[in-house]
């Protein structure tokens, strides 16, 4: 924690000079107070009940301003903390492989960024600063009574152990209490992500789901709602039971005081003075006695934000990346075998770490331990540069997963993968992504415009450069029909444009990128005859001079390959030309028959 508050040290000591300014200054009153009893008073003394007023006036405006710098400086601290804190997060989620977003739900990840961001941001400029300057208070207090009257002091911090052993209890509580608060919320936040994107609630339309998607969030609402008041309904206890406490403490010294201002061994200002202090040592005295639950509870979030931070990626930047220089696009798989799953708990659920005792919790883990069927499992072919190798099998043979193994989507559970003669894994990342292009048969696009969502691939794009690769994808034309053009915003995950559309603004944004390695999936079963017809148009600018692995839906693709690789169950079982593939009568026969030739061309 402390590490996230180093860099705005400054700040924090800005914070604690104010602190110590204003706890000062609330003792002043309590002595004005004595004076004007004992002295101004009695003797009738006009001058000091004129300083005296004029002091009870500037106390409270230096507090003040005293309280607008402590703001300034608590803001500075905490909404840094909370943009360190942000950042750190989103880049170490950024570097995950897609094998953790898939295991995890999109609203859960948003809370670990939102509300547990902000929680651990309230230990250190909420919780810290109640501590201080409760502490500060107190001991300024305490000598200000020590000084007038020491043992009335001593019978007023008799009291002390009555605010402290409660908190224990309590503090263990109100953390588990809370950490099961936040879990339900953040699952709330994934039923949320999960409704209102695009596509989910398209889903709830098409079904008429309404009724039980509402019971399903109201069900986690309805648990946030009651962790909530049994939180809130702890903590009011804890502090009804330290308001008897102070009552008990205030009216013991009250009896003592009277009987001793009787005897003349006080004065009567004194007294008053101490009736005023009392009740200002009693209130940062609970809470002193309430930061131990505060703390515990703003532990939960920095537990939260640090379990993920501490998850370690299945995907790991290389210490010391091997530079491709100027690809050639030479690719390697050499005995690649993979699985999806591990014997080890995946998403969130890998990081949940902590008890509610705080020992480690292995419980997690149970489920998992089943061995996993490979994906892909003794994969070996080259892809010569400039060459296309053309992937077929039935559903589920491991056509797609080998696409996301050359990008490093994933990294291989055993063999390797190499382009160039470099095994992705010792690649830098970012050259590996500039290197290697992909066209997904299922195009994403953000909510913006056209030309923001082609410039992805090159932000230094220009217009003409724009216009070119929309030319050569096919959507030029479509995209000179709109009223905004390039400046037309496309909506969520791209809604607003039609299948082939899409997929043909993914071709022109590869073709930005002008990769020398291309993976591409060319599904196009769903496109009426003339978006298909555009899109085959496009490809054909794609493939050329690239190596290519293809996804192959097509007899036209099929037929061009230079190496067609036959899948099923994860292995390569036929290997070879269109020609030659045909006459061994095999599988790839089989699928000609049933795919391919009903295709067509």
């Amino acid at each position: 924690m402390w590490s996230y508050g180093r860099p705005y040290l400054r700040g924090l000591l800005g914070m604690l000079a104010t602190i110590i300014v204003i706890s000062t200054l609330s003792v002043v009153p309590a002595i004005l107070i004595r004076l004007l009893v004992d002295e101004a008073l009695p003797r009738g003394d006009l001058g000091l009940l004129a300083v005296l007023g004029v002091g009870m006036i500037m106390v409270p405006l230096v507090n003040a301003i005293v309280g607008v710098v402590q703001r300034w400086f608590s803001s500075r601290v905490g909404e840094g903390i909370i943009f360190d804190l942000r950042q750190e997060l989103f880049a170490h989620l950024q570097r995950m492989s897609l094998r953790f977003f898939t295991a995890t739900k999109t609203g859960e990840l948003m809370n670990r960024l939102n509300s547990d961001v902000v929680g651990a941001q309230q230990a250190i400029t909420g919780t810290f600063v109640t501590i201080v300057s409760n502490v500060v208070s107190v001991v300024v207090i305490l000598v200000v009574m020590l000084q007038t009257e020491w043992r009335l002091t001593l019978l007023a911090v008799a009291a002390l152990p009555l605010f402290v052993i409660p908190a224990r209890r309590v503090a263990k509580v109100l953390r588990r209490v809370t950490t099961q608060q936040m879990e339900h919320e953040a699952k709330m936040s994934g039923t949320l992500q999960e409704a209102f994107n695009v596509s989910g609630a398209l889903l709830i339309r098409l079904f008429g789901r309404w009724r039980e998607e509402r019971d399903k969030f109201g069900d986690q609402a309805s648990l946030v709602r009651d962790y909530g008041i049994r939180r809130a309904m702890v903590g009011r206890g804890f502090f009804a039971a330290l308001g008897l406490v102070s009552a008990v403490g205030t009216a013991t010294v009250f009896w003592v005081g009277g009987l001793m201002v009787i005897d003349g061994v006080l004065s009567l200002g004194a007294l008053v003075m101490f009736s005023t202090l009392l009740a200002q040592l009693y209130g940062p005295l609970s809470a002193i006695s309430n930061s131990r639950v505060e703390f515990a509870t703003s532990l939960v979030s920095f537990e939260r934000v640090f379990e993920v931070l501490d998850l370690e990626t299945d995907v790991p930047a290389p210490e010391k990346p091997l530079p491709l220089g100027p690809a050639v696009g030479r690719v390697e798989f050499d005995d690649v075998s993979f699985r999806y799953q591990t014997d080890e708990p995946e998403g969130l659920e890998a990081v949940k770490r902590f008890s509610w005792r705080g020992t480690t919790d292995d419980t997690a883990s149970v489920g998992h331990m089943a061995t996993r069927d490979w994906a892909v499992h003794d994969i070996d072919f080259n892809a010569e540069p400039g060459s296309l190798v053309a992937l077929v099998g039935p559903s589920g043979a491991g056509k797609t997963t080998i696409s996301y193994l050359l990008p490093r989507l994933y990294d291989v559970t055993a063999g390797s993968v190499r382009v160039d003669g470099k095994d992705v894994r010792e690649v830098d990342l970012e050259e590996l992504a500039a290197t290697v292009g992909v066209v997904t048969q299922e195009t994403y696009l953000f909510h913006d415009t056209i030309a923001a969502n082609l410039r992805y691939a090159r932000p230094d794009a220009t217009q003409k450069q724009l216009e070119e690769a929309a030319r050569a994808a096919n959507i030029d034309e479509m995209i000179d029909k709109l009223p905004d053009r390039y400046e037309t915003i496309v909506g969520e995950r791209g809604y607003r444009l039609s299948g082939g559309e899409k997929q043909r603004i993914a071709i022109a944004r590869v073709l930005l990128k002008d990769p020398k390695v291309l993976i591409l999936d060319e599904a196009t079963s769903h496109l009426d005859s003339r978006s298909e017809a555009l899109i085959q148009q496009a490809l054909e600018t794609l493939l050329e001079g690239r190596t290519s692995i293809v996804i192959a839906h097509r007899l036209s693709t099929v037929r061009r390959a230079d190496q067609i690789l036959v899948l099923d169950e994860g292995r390569i079982v036929e290997r070879g030309t269109h020609e030659g593939l045909i006459e061994q009568g095999g599988l790839y026969s089989e699928l000609y028959e049933t795919q391919f030739e009903r295709a067509g061309a």
